[in-house]
């Protein structure tokens, strides 16, 4: 059996939820790692339909790109004010601290041991690579063009680089060869065609790699078997957070995300869409439990388990399977 190399996820990642307040410059603490500084936060309001707010530290706190929308790059002051060391700081839009409103961030800290990195480039639409620090082989990206209004690209290993999906609609798997040039990432490098998406002349884009990290993330597929008692899906750790989308079929659909924080017990019926930004709801078609290994839907409904239908996910541990030293890890 492989061990973790990562014993304590939240040094690397960690669900944060609070209630806002709207007032400038609030410093929210993370409740796990007290070490674990951000720098990826992922903001959104369960209470009011906002647009999901991304901010990360490679193109600083100001910032601001939304999953649910393809538009350009804002800078803005009254949003994330600061990464912190334990934590972060923000302003007062009610997007990311509305006044008594339910909040969620997902705060991921940029780290090869943790097979995650964030690369700001500059596009020159010809077939080029581009360096990475994942310390392995990526499993998935993410691409937004910050200069202009366009499109999220997503690579995933599941639908293969001459594939691309966007996460910010529910359109399914599409494909192109101009997108990833038709090349599979290497543990160095990441290839690029010269599709305007992730690779227009004078561009600038932002880049999240992540690649497969044993007892703490995963970046897999399943089929849905279409009924009440759907596929296990082995990931080799309590999962903390999933993003689940239905990709191969004409009328797809949402990317689905669930957390152990906002369901913290089975079923998990607490949902937010990557590519909404309507308010947290409890869909019935999109049900699944977290267990110690892995997860598994919990009903026949399209979101996460429409029969002979391809899903792509990306999750993350809220503790491993088996430790480092080969023990069993300690329930939560």
């Amino acid at each position: 059996m492989a061990y973790t190399t990562i014993d304590d996820p939240s040094a690397y990642f960690q669900t944060d939820l609070f209630t806002g307040n709207a007032t400038d410059d609030t410093a929210y603490t993370l409740d796990g790692n007290s070490d674990m500084q951000p720098d990826w936060i992922w903001i959104k309001n369960r209470t009011d339909s906002e647009q999901h707010r991304l901010m990360d530290s490679v193109r600083g706190a100001s910032k601001v790109l939304k999953s649910s929308d393809g538009g350009v790059e804002e800078d803005v002051s009254t949003h994330l004010k600061s990464f912190d060391s334990d934590g972060f700081t923000l302003g007062t839009d009610n997007a990311v601290n509305g006044n008594t409103d339910s909040m969620v961030a997902w705060c991921w800290k940029e780290s090869a041991t943790a097979g995650f990195d964030i690369v700001s480039y500059t596009g020159n639409s010809s077939v080029r690579t581009i360096s990475h620090n994942c310390g392995a082989i990526p499993k998935m990206m993410i691409v937004k063009k910050r200069s202009d209004a366009d499109n999220w690209s997503v690579y995933h290993q599941a639908t293969g680089a001459g594939n691309f999906t966007i996460l910010n609609t529910t359109a399914a798997s599409a494909g192109s060869s101009t997108m990833w040039n038709n090349t599979t990432p290497t543990s160095s490098v990441f290839s690029l065609g010269n599709k305007g998406e992730v690779n227009a002349n004078t561009q600038t884009f932002i880049a999240y790699l992540f690649a497969d990290v044993q007892g703490y993330s995963k970046f897999g597929s399943y089929v849905g078997n279409g009924n009440a008692d759907g596929p296990f899906i082995y990931t080799g750790f309590k999962p903390a957070f999933v993003m689940a989308k239905r990709s191969n079929s004409a009328s797809s659909g949402n990317w689905n995300i669930r957390d152990s924080k906002r369901s913290p017990s089975n079923v998990a019926s607490q949902v937010l869409e990557a590519d909404s930004s309507a308010a947290e709801g409890t869909a019935t078609g999109t049900l699944i439990d977290m267990y110690s290994n892995g997860f598994k839907p919990r009903n026949g409904g399209s979101g996460v388990n429409a029969g002979s239908s391809l899903y792509i996910y990306m999750a993350f541990a809220e503790q491993p399977f088996v430790t480092s030293t080969g023990v069993p890890a300690t329930a939560r």
